[in-house]
């Protein structure tokens, strides 16, 4: 039997694309715990038959993709529709309308959505510190679990049936984790990250909301020439959902962080869909100094998940004398970087125990200083030790991005 590497020197091309002919079926091959193992005669049937799906251009979902010119982004659904959220921004009406929230975490989104008039039904992830923090924060219920087991999403779905009670489900909000679409990682269909995604799908297809919203990673636009965006709006198309797409900046909508997410908003039911237009110009942006400045001062407490970091003599005084918006190590660009005072703030986000430098103290921030860039309410309390808050939150939705969102789908849907 031959090695991934083995077949990748014999064909004169890359391990990656050789994971990827495997993926689409091109390759016969035998799972033996992690490896791939493919015997000489599966290779031989490989180069004897004829076939259009060259290594170098065969995607992560084992399609035939076409190359594109260099520095050519080819993106699909590109027509974005605009809704005016600024006479209802301020004091929403409540809704009739109702979502789940899926790969929810901490509750970024689910808050959001509340804030903007929406009743959650219940929420799913396999976090467990983000759980007990969804629990202490929502009235509805939380799913503990992994999403790929067969009795998790029959206890999700017999909880989302008993608590509509009949009546329709407005959304399913997910977002997915994007680890397996990362631009740094494999981009491959066996990535066993990528079928939470599938999950996604197949649960949509079984509650037939009217709507579906997905955020991830800005970057997923690019990914694969636009592959990856094409292949989510089409399966998304073959079960009803017609999906458009933008990418939106929470600071557009009073959150003191410029952190964009790429949002896919589809309906099964004939709107338009609509994304929320930004409600102020980067001129009026929240400011990081406008966020926290009140908590510069503010005593150590715990329960307010303000628990200040002691760093070393030495690293607090590099912290002190770092400018704003670089990062104390040069390996880690979006982490250990130092928010500036007098804008919205860097994305915010917890890297492998790297967070976000305060711009006037020499010490990292405290969960609630990351929360209030996050936008969360200082009501939202995160459970489970500092680390995994810090996790919580760095993952996390703004709370007013979602609000946005929530506002949007209620003009699709004609409940404003």
């Amino acid at each position: 039997m031959l090695s991934i590497a083995q077949v990748a020197e014999e064909l004169g091309t890359t391990q990656k694309a050789v994971r990827r002919l495997i993926a689409a079926g091109s390759l016969k091959s035998e799972k033996k715990g992690s490896r791939y193992l493919i015997a000489p005669e599966a290779l031989d049937e490989y180069r004897q038959s004829p076939s259009d799906r060259d290594p170098a251009v065969c995607g992560m979902f084992g399609e035939a993709e076409p190359s594109l010119p260099e520095g050519k982004v080819k993106n699909a659904s590109d027509e974005v529709n605009w809704a005016d959220l600024s006479p209802f921004w301020q004091s929403p009406s409540r809704s009739r309308m109702t979502f789940v929230d899926l790969f929810c975490g901490a509750g970024g989104l689910s808050k959001g959505l509340e804030m903007s008039g929406l009743e959650g039904i219940c929420g799913l992830d396999f976090f467990k510190e983000a759980g007990m923090t969804y629990e202490r924060n929502f009235s509805h219920p939380f799913i503990n679990g992994d999403i790929k087991l067969e009795e998790n999403k029959q206890k999700f779905y017999e909880t989302v049936r008993r608590r509509l009670g009949g009546r329709r489900l407005s959304i399913v909000a997910g977002g997915f984790p994007c680890q397996g679409f990362s631009m740094a990682g494999n981009r491959i269909v066996d990535d066993p990250r990528n079928s939470l995604y599938l999950e996604l799908i197949e649960i949509v297809r079984a509650l037939q909301p009217d709507f579906v919203v997905c955020e991830n990673v800005k970057g997923l636009r690019s990914m694969l020439g636009g592959m990856v965006e094409k292949k989510i709006i089409s399966d998304f198309r073959e079960i009803g959902y017609e999906i458009n797409v933008a990418v939106l900046c929470a600071a557009d909508y009073y959150a003191p962080q410029k952190r964009e997410r790429v949002i896919f908003i589809g309906n099964r039911i004939g709107v338009k869909n609509l994304h929320p237009k930004p409600l102020i110009p980067p001129s009026r942006y929240v400011t990081t100094g406008e966020a926290i400045g009140d908590l510069m001062s503010r005593p150590a407490d715990p329960d307010f998940n303000h628990v200040p970091t002691r760093h070393r003599p030495d690293m607090a005084q590099r912290m002190l004398e770092l400018a704003e918006g670089q990062s104390l190590y040069k390996g880690y660009s979006d982490a250990w970087k130092k928010c500036p005072w007098g804008e919205a703030s860097c994305t915010v986000k917890e890297n492998h125990g790297g967070v976000n430098i305060h711009p006037r103290l020499p010490r990292v921030l405290t969960a609630r200083e990351m929360a209030r860039l996050q936008s969360f309410p200082d009501d939202f309390i995160f459970m489970g030790p500092k680390n995994k808050q810090l996790v919580q939150i760095g993952n996390a939705v703004p709370p007013l991005l979602g609000k946005a969102i929530g506002l949007a789908v209620r003009c699709s849907a004609g409940d404003l």
